[in-house]
């Protein structure tokens, strides 16, 4: 029975691309994505396992855990830290990297990921995914240091997110454009559904939460408020917002659809720069949107060249249709 292209065939596939391939990176991102068949299943099991709810503790940032990100961070560290695949990983949710056991060799990547995004939609049955980032180490063969993973994203060799939602997704790029597996359980593999993904250089929706718009700064109020007008204001045409309050989601609709996405600055703490973390969100998501044909900035600088301070870092972020975000960023340079 012919069942499509599996998702390690395509990988083994695509690998060919590049002369000289050891197969390092087929099997680091095989392992990877059974920790994400393996977190699916137990956000779909939710309260029947007895995941639901918090933990009673806060993450680096200070943010309430959810059960389901500790048994989701867990589950990436052990699938990955003994394949001699990687020379450290970091999490959103841990203060620091990850320590590979001694016993195992160091391999040439890095891994960074966020283990649950949107985990506060986890109770309500919305949503939520894996995010992850793949960089590689600058000195293959040795523990990774702090510093290694602090490079600016236009250096990714892969990144791409799970999707647990009404079906288990995997979405992913290593440079060559972006495509789209979806879980068939009967076999227990990802099966290519989308290929090649591109967004529409203009769209008629966005995705932001308005509840913060007083907060916003003078070119994101100008902006969607351009939007809200629709025919009767300077755009001339009506436009619908989405939000779900999962940026794997949320991106993920754009991707499939079109759209933008603003997180943007806001003035409630100057001190603070954006809210989403730009090692473990920002940059693996604008990577995948800028491979599929959109464009990704903090309304002042494209997301990919920021050099990248410390390993939460936080930044603004605008991505989607090529087209609305450079019309963003305009608004800002004015």
């Amino acid at each position: 029975m012919h069942i499509g292209t599996t998702l390690s065939q395509f990988i083994i596939e695509e690998t060919r691309l590049y002369p000289g391939s050891t197969g390092d990176f087929a099997g680091l991102l095989n392992d990877l994505t059974t920790a994400c068949k393996f977190i699916g299943a137990q956000v779909y099991r939710g309260g029947l396992a007895g995941v639901l709810g918090s933990a009673g503790t806060d993450n680096v940032q200070g943010e309430t855990q959810k059960k389901l990100d500790l048994i989701s961070n867990e589950a990436i560290l052990k699938s990955m830290d003994w394949t001699g695949h990687l020379a450290g990983m970091v999490s959103e949710e841990m203060d620091n990297p990850y320590p590979i056991p001694h016993s195992i060799p160091r391999g040439k990547y890095l891994l960074l990921f966020d283990p649950l995004d949107g985990s506060s939609n986890i109770d309500v049955g919305i949503s939520v995914g894996t995010i992850f980032s793949i960089l590689k180490a600058p000195i293959a063969g040795r523990d990774a240091e702090p510093a290694d993973f602090l490079q600016p994203g236009v250096e990714q060799v892969c990144a791409g997110y799970a999707l647990y939602g009404s079906c288990n997704m995997l979405i992913y790029s290593t440079g060559y454009g972006v495509n789209g597996f979806t879980l068939e359980p009967s076999i227990g593999e990802y099966i290519l559904t989308h290929t090649q993904m591109r967004i529409p250089d203009d769209t008629s929706e966005y995705a932001i939460n308005m509840s913060n718009q007083r907060h916003w700064q003078e070119p994101v109020q100008r902006y969607i408020n351009e939007l809200n007008a629709g025919k009767d204001g300077p755009r001339k045409r009506d436009f619908n917002m989405r939000w779900v309050g999962s940026m794997v989601a949320d991106v993920h609709r754009i991707l499939c659809r079109g759209g933008i996405f603003l997180y943007p600055f806001d003035l409630r703490d100057p001190q603070k720069p954006g809210k989403l973390r730009l090692l473990y969100e920002a940059n693996p998501m604008s990577y995948l949107i800028e491979q599929a044909g959109g464009a990704a900035s903090t309304g002042t600088r494209r997301i990919l060249d920021i050099e990248p301070t410390s390993l939460h870092q936080r930044v603004p972020v605008i991505l989607g249709a090529r087209n609305e975000v450079e019309r963003v960023v305009a608004y800002h340079r004015d």
